[in-house]
């Protein structure tokens, strides 16, 4: 398993990138070749030590794609930066996946150039694992596509499903619509036009609407949205868990010495749930309908976020989850193309 990291990407790159990937090659066995400034990434790997012996290797690229970039211009116009050699070297077979934490539009970008898409999936979708009380939620899109049509919900819907039978190992994952309301004829017209498609899949388990709370209690497995409504549920998670855990400190903070001493005792459990809501346990959200493997990280992911990135990229290849999405899609056939025009 060789995996390209653009190793330019992320707030804090090049070396929390370079740090991660070395404590993936040396907890997963894997091989990491690191894509980027040449000179910055040798700085960092001769500051370690020793990298020589480990399964890591450099490819040059002159060029970044920075946040303010048009990605898609970017993308095209930037041949040498380091997102799009990275998704180069999938595409030449030389590696087996990319993972990148550099901006989510020109990841998009150069995995559409780059790989195509999966014959009958119109427009790729990010997958993002958010923990629940029983267990992990797949939320999918969370910010490929602002505006998606209700054959690209379905589509979404069905490689969401894949994803967290053979990643997240749920047998049967429950998919829900996420809506207003649980009733079939509440939402606006995106939903509603959604909601018969989704009945008529055979290959997933869909249950119907489910509401924004379903997703923390873990009553649904995979939710359906498009990238917008879904990119606002994210970031609204991810402020939610911080402020709880910081108002949990301040409160212990200003109590007495008793309720100090006895939150000693719950230390292990907070520290638990502090490790659950790290998006950094989740490593990165794949980008489903391309035909390869592409892991989008966290744009302040650091080395654990980055090392759980790349092992997201070798279960997902050796699950053959590209195959599966393909081999499905195809059996939906008709159903995941209709609808509107």
């Amino acid at each position: 398993m060789k995996v390209a990291v653009d190793a330019m990407g992320s707030d804090y790159a090049p070396k929390e990138i370079v740090l991660g990937a070395i404590q993936a090659v040396k907890e997963y066995g894997c091989e990491v070749v690191l894509v980027g400034d040449e000179i910055q990434i040798k700085q960092v790997l001769d500051h370690v030590g020793n990298w020589q012996d480990l399964k890591i290797s450099i490819c040059h690229a002159s060029e970044t794609i920075e946040m303010h970039e048009h990605p898609s211009v970017a993308a095209r116009k930037k041949k040498d930066a380091s997102i799009v050699v990275a998704t180069r070297l999938v595409k030449e077979g030389i590696c087996d996946a990319v993972v990148s934490a550099g901006s989510t539009g020109a990841a998009v970008a150069a995995a559409l150039f780059g790989l195509g898409r999966i014959k009958g999936v119109e427009r790729p979708t990010i997958a993002t694992p958010i923990p629940n009380l029983t267990g992990t939620t797949v939320l999918l899109d969370s910010g490929a596509n602002v505006d998606s049509k209700p054959r690209h919900l379905v589509q979404s819907a069905v490689m969401g499903s894949i994803y967290a039978e053979y990643i997240l190992n749920i047998n049967h994952p429950r998919v829900g619509l996420l809506n207003i309301g649980e009733e079939e004829t509440k939402g606006n017209e995106q939903s509603l036009a959604t909601y018969p498609l989704l009945q008529k899949l055979q290959t997933i388990n869909f249950i119907g609407n489910v509401e924004g709370r379903d997703i923390p209690r873990g009553t649904v497995d995979v939710v359906v949205c498009d990238g917008f409504v879904g990119n606002v549920v994210l970031k609204l998670g991810e402020g939610l868990s911080s402020v709880i855990m910081q108002l949990v400190k301040e409160a212990v903070k200003s109590s007495g010495i008793l309720t100090k001493l006895a939150s000693l005792i719950v230390l292990p459990a907070l520290k638990s749930l502090k490790n659950k809501l790290d998006y950094a346990e989740y490593g990165g959200a794949p980008l489903l309908g391309v035909d390869g493997c592409f892991i989008i990280c966290h744009g302040s992911s650091k080395a654990k976020a980055i090392k759980n990135a790349i092992r997201v990229a070798n279960e997902f290849t050796q699950n053959r989850v590209v195959e599966h999405i393909r081999e499905n899609i195809a059996q939906e056939g008709v159903v995941t193309s209709a609808g509107e025009e």
